[in-house]
């Protein structure tokens, strides 16, 4: 049996995060991670970012970046014996991936914690082998500590994985400030869609929204903002009639997404399943009217009919008259408006998200660890 031996340390930590596509392709997770490391940088702190998968169009590419996220925590080892290793885990080949690398950092004597962002682990974890689901568990009970990024996942991780209660801490994820928003020029408003366009994030249903008959005689204009099968939904809202009021662009980078932000009015985002979606808290900071669904963590951020909307999961006609209503009233725009953001600065700042992380980062041992044999 193996055990560590550490001390902590007071200094103002180095970290290093590994990330499933970095920074560029790593989705949401990704853009996270590089608001965390910009924030962090710009007040004196050391982060590094390594990538562990690669881009999801060169996935033969993906053992090699693997390897390399292994020989870079290797090389840390030697030369910054006292970094914290911050490791980002989703479900599927990303738990895979981070199995190798957690059990890397293990073997190291790494001081290292893990940060979850999954829409819906439990279901992955239950769809695994016993085998891979001993490996799970052991993979975050070894941690120093677990973010979870709301409460359906701290349950997750105490109960079906086994986590220590006071190891697991929710960190609700967030965005940095984009300033006083402007109000939007012209009459018709704009509705923005930020993530990947698919069946989970309820892309199907938001078009059938759009050329709903509640929809049809308004003015509006749409704007779906993301990766995936990009060509094959064009073809539909070509088919539906919406070519000339629905726009998809594909992956917008964070700067082209805060731009888009800046002049849009209602963030849609009609997912079936969530962790925490990144652009519902980018929506509240750019003060816009917020359509969501109660997945993930959702409740813990939206309050229904005051910072944002909620509508079942699935109903396109429900989707419908709620953008119906607030196309056509901007008084309730406004207000939710007005609510959101300030919801969002009270709460989801990205000073106050990083002063909960620095807290994390202050409570793991940072000094180097030594493994010494113990009966």
């Amino acid at each position: 049996m193996l055990m560590k031996v550490s001390a902590n340390s007071h200094q103002t930590p180095s970290v290093r995060h590994y990330v499933p596509g970095g920074c560029e392709n790593g989705g949401g997770i990704g853009r996270l991670v590089g608001y965390i490391t910009h924030t962090a940088r710009q007040a004196g702190a050391t982060h590094f970012v390594t990538d562990t998968r690669g881009s999801h169009w060169s996935p033969a590419m993906s053992p090699l970046r693997l390897l390399g996220a292994v020989l870079t925590m290797a090389k840390d080892r030697i030369a910054a014996p006292a970094r914290i290793h911050h490791i980002h885990v989703a479900g599927r080949g990303s738990t895979s991936r981070k199995l190798i690398l957690t059990e890397a950092a293990r073997w190291l004597g790494c001081s290292h914690m893990l940060h979850l962002h999954d829409y819906d682990y439990a279901g992955d974890f239950a769809a695994r082998s016993p085998r891979q689901q001993s490996l799970i568990r052991r993979m975050f009970q070894n941690a120093d500590c677990v973010v979870a990024l709301g409460e359906r996942d701290r349950v997750t991780l105490t109960t079906l994985l086994g986590v220590e209660h006071d190891r697991v801490v929710i960190v609700h994820n967030c965005v940095p400030d984009p300033g006083v928003r402007k109000p939007p020029v012209g009459e018709t408003p704009l509705i923005v869609f930020l993530g990947r366009l698919s069946e989970r994030k309820g892309v199907p249903e938001l078009l059938q929204a759009f050329s709903h008959p509640a929809m049809k005689d308004l003015r509006w204009r749409a704007v779906l903002a993301g990766d995936g099968p990009v060509e094959d939904y064009r073809h539909q809202a070509i088919a539906m009639g919406l070519s000339d009021r629905v726009e998809m662009p594909g992956w917008l980078s964070a700067d082209k997404a805060q731009a888009l932000c800046a002049g849009a009015d209602i963030l849609v985002l009609p997912s079936h399943a969530e962790g925490l979606a990144m652009a519902v808290i980018e929506g509240l900071s750019h003060g816009l009217a917020v359509v969501t669904t109660r997945v993930g963590a959702h409740e813990e951020v939206i309050s229904d009919g005051k910072t944002g909307v909620f509508v079942p999961v699935g109903d396109k006609d429900a989707l419908a008259a709620a953008l119906a209503k607030l196309v056509t009233d901007p008084e309730i725009r406004t207000e939710l408006s007005a609510k959101g953001r300030a919801h969002y600065l009270t709460h989801f700042s990205m000073q106050a998200y990083m002063r909960s992380m620095g807290k994390l980062y202050e409570n793991i041992p940072t000094q180097p660890q030594a493994r010494v044999s113990a009966s």
